[in-house]
């Protein structure tokens, strides 16, 4: 089968494929080759080099195409992986700069970076849907492409069902609480329930019991991993499930807001230069790409969310953390359960279609669901509690205005979907964030062309 990657230049796109590799090793691969597509030739290059140093290492080989061509790239494919950046990593900077100088956090999935971003994201992402279905009309889209759970919802508009959303979040939040609780991850169910990047662990099964309650009474096992440590024992008992990390920036807003305004750099820019500095030196060294790639990746890795655990006390990430193994897993466990018609049990992003009590059948929430030849079926969910079911359908509420922006080019629905985010908290920031971003953002001007 061919996968195709939207955005094949980025630069987790060696993760993918060192576990496609791994595939060939076990003797039993899905994907047959790759295509990549990119508007930029040179980060296709520099990547490149990455994958052949790859195929070199392991003596493996899934061959690989590249092109600036989306319809080329597409033409064949079985599976496309969409890993688009719109903008960039400047349409990054921008995003959360803007957001910091208005007085309010800047990320680019939380708030008000993350409306700019999928503001700016959804007209191509629904251009990229258009030509998936009528270039690979039988292909599944695996959505990696932020916000995620926002773009999977635009282009479930186009091609239905057959696009998943993927994180790597609730997997790498499931895995450590198994593990402090001496458990191997992969025997723990996990009851997970809520929107990309705003999410809780509400049961952690494993032998016939629930043994989440089991660690909420541990301080020590629950405060020995990351989720632990930025919320704390006595918050995380309060609120009676484990968080997702990006909570973070709700539940302790203040601190997170003032952590990022006293940093010297923003994420964004602290990615750039790491990025950057790579994508240079392997232009000019391709035979080092792969030992260039991996320190950056390295770097990348470690300097994770690095202004929330400033917030939170300060601590390193743990060393199990630092190798990869989220997200392109999860994408890949994705694509064998459809071509194989294999059911897996998988935490994605999909249509609810009622699976949730209190959030409307069609909105794309983050679940366990059971994954086959038919796609992901989204598994019976608790309802939330109330707190979780009022954040939870805010921010729904606000990911549809974005949508409803693009789709009718309404300036009132852009400055509603700012003004009514939990973490804008005025109209006149609103007003003042959907200037400066239309101002910054050219093509904001013409997707938001009406009053």
């Amino acid at each position: 089968m061919r996968l195709t990657i939207l955005g094949g230049g980025g630069f987790r796109v060696p993760l993918v494929y060192r576990a496609l590799l791994a595939d060939v090793l076990r003797g039993d691969p899905v994907v047959t080759e790759v295509a990549l597509h990119d508007t930029d030739r040179g980060r296709l290059d520099a990547v490149s080099a990455v994958l052949a140093a790859q195929r070199e290492k392991s003596g493996a080989d899934v061959p690989v195409h590249t092109t600036t061509d989306r319809a080329a790239a597409l033409d064949g494919a079985g599976t496309v992986f969409s890993a688009m950046r719109v903008g960039g990593m400047r349409g990054r900077v921008l995003d959360e700069r803007i957001a910091l100088d208005a007085g309010v956090l800047g990320q680019e999935t939380v708030g008000a970076g993350g409306i700019s971003y999928g503001l700016r994201t959804l007209p191509e992402a629904l251009a990229a849907a258009h030509d998936v279905a009528e270039h690979a009309p039988d292909a599944w889209l695996v959505n990696f492409t932020n916000p995620a759970g926002l773009v999977t919802e635009a282009m479930a508009g186009v091609l239905g069902d057959r696009v998943v959303g993927i994180c790597d979040s609730p997997v790498g939040l499931g895995r450590r609480a198994a593990r402090a609780l001496g458990l191997d991850p992969a025997d723990v169910h996990v009851d997970y329930a809520g929107l990309n990047h705003l999410g809780w662990v509400r049961g952690l099964r494993s032998g016939g019991r629930d043994l989440l309650p089991d660690l909420l009474a541990d301080a020590r096992a629950l405060e020995s991993f990351e989720e632990g440590r930025l919320f704390g024992a006595e918050w995380i008992r309060a609120v009676g499930a484990l968080p997702n990390e990006y909570l973070h920036y709700y539940y302790l807003a203040r601190e997170a807001l003032q952590e990022a305004k006293a940093a010297p750099r923003t994420r964004g820019e602290q990615i750039v230069e790491q990025q950057q500095r790579f994508y240079d030196e392997a232009g000019e060294r391709p035979a080092d790409a792969y030992e260039l790639w991996d320190r950056t990746r390295l770097e990348r890795e470690r300097t994770y969310m690095a202004d929330n655990r400033r917030a939170a006390g300060g601590f390193e990430r743990e060393t199990e953390d630092l190798d990869g193994g989220g997200y392109e897993e999860v994408a890949l466990a994705v694509m064998r359960a459809v071509a194989r018609d294999e059911p897996t049990r998988l935490i994605v992003n999909t249509r609810g279609h009622g699976a949730l009590p209190g959030i409307a059948p069609d909105a794309v929430v983050e679940l366990p669901c059971m994954v086959d030849g038919s796609g992901a079926h989204p598994l019976a969910a608790a309802p939330l509690t109330g707190h979780q079911e009022g954040l939870v359908r805010s921010v729904k509420a606000v990911e549809r205005d974005v949508i409803e922006a693009v789709r009718t080019g309404s300036r009132t629905a852009a400055l509603r979907a700012f003004a009514t985010h939990p973490l804008v908290d005025s109209v006149e920031a609103a007003r003042t964030l959907l200037e400066e971003y239309t101002r910054a953002f050219p093509e904001l001007q013409r997707v938001l062309a009406h009053d």
